[in-house]
């Protein structure tokens, strides 16, 4: 079991910058593979980003490419989602998930964290 809780989000002008945490506790953390997405009311859960247990591997969706990245600290069970260049077609609920391997489908991942709002004001 995995439990996941999002933090980091809020307001900020485009053009701006956050930094989302995804604290997890339990003792598996590092051998999951993770992924952030987010989801606006009415719509699907939309790939953001995800990286491998071990860091060695990330990928992003096309719309967040060279503007966010994603990282993780194994040793404080966290992963992390630095945003930069923010746009307001970013704003969203953000999510953190877990699951066995490296994903771009919502489905593949077996935990979820609660969201974290991310407005981006024009």
């Amino acid at each position: 079991q995995v439990q996941l809780v999002e933090s980091g989000g809020g307001l900020v002008q485009a053009g701006g910058s956050l930094r989302l945490s995804c604290a997890a506790s339990g003792r598996t953390f590092s051998r999951h593979a993770m992924g952030w997405f987010r989801q606006v009311p009415g719509g699907e859960r939309e790939f953001v980003a995800t990286i491998t247990w071990s860091s060695n591997n990330t990928y992003y969706a096309d719309s967040v490419k060279g503007r966010f990245t994603i990282s993780r600290d194994n040793a404080k069970s966290t992963l992390y989602l630095q945003m930069n260049s923010l746009k307001p077609e970013d704003t969203a609920i953000y999510y953190c998930g877990a699951g066995t391997v490296v994903a771009e489908h919502w489905g593949s991942y077996d935990y979820w964290g609660q969201g974290t709002q991310v407005t981006v004001s024009s």
